[in-house]
């Protein structure tokens, strides 16, 4: 399994999760929620991106956000 790797493009404010090999996307699905599933060859998701991830309002930097992890 792939490492789960997580950018966040402050200037374009999207957050973008990647669950396999960025290298392997194949075709970009949009959703209506402002999420767009990334997808390789075989229709796999294998990665998504968040549009307007934070609001201006907000004013939260990354580093600030709470993420939980939870393995079982």
């Amino acid at each position: 399994m792939e490492k789960i790797r997580i950018f966040y493009d402050k200037q374009g404010n999207t957050l973008n999760v990647w669950f396999d090999d960025p290298e392997k996307e194949y075709i970009c699905e949009e959703t209506s929620e402002e999420v767009i599933l990334v997808k390789d060859k075989e229709g796999k998701v294998i990665g998504f991106e968040r549009l307007n991830f934070l609001s201006p309002e907000v004013g939260a930097s990354l580093q600030e956000l709470p993420v939980e992890a939870i393995v079982t």
